[in-house]
């Protein structure tokens, strides 16, 4: 199992509203980033919108792939495309660097 994290930057105008979307993710967009093999997956945000992603999943290159190739994470990129600084042009999910692991308790 491969456990990934990442960083983005949320605009600090925008987190109440980023909060807000994320209350109420569309149903269908849960069902496919399950199916995808998005597993455990949480999103932790500071006051100054740093953002800080972690995931579990067999193989991130192939969940990411599975994800970007659906209909429902097309619009959902598109609505939140705005809500993020410094991602080059890229969608958010394009912009997700994982961090390499430097230690691991299990």
């Amino acid at each position: 199992m491969q456990r990934v994290c990442f960083l983005l930057k949320v605009r600090q105008d925008r987190l109440d509203e980023y909060r807000s979307r994320h209350r109420d993710v569309w149903p269908d967009l849960l069902a496919e980033l399950s199916s995808a093999g998005w597993g455990n997956y949480s999103l932790f945000l500071r006051e100054d919108g740093l953002l800080v992603g972690y995931l579990e999943t067999e193989d991130f290159e192939r969940a990411r792939a599975a994800m970007a190739g659906t209909d429902v994470n097309t619009r959902w990129q598109a609505q939140m495309a705005e809500f993020f600084e410094s991602t080059d042009g890229a969608t958010p999910d394009a912009a997700m660097a994982p961090l390499p692991e430097v230690f691991h308790l299990a």
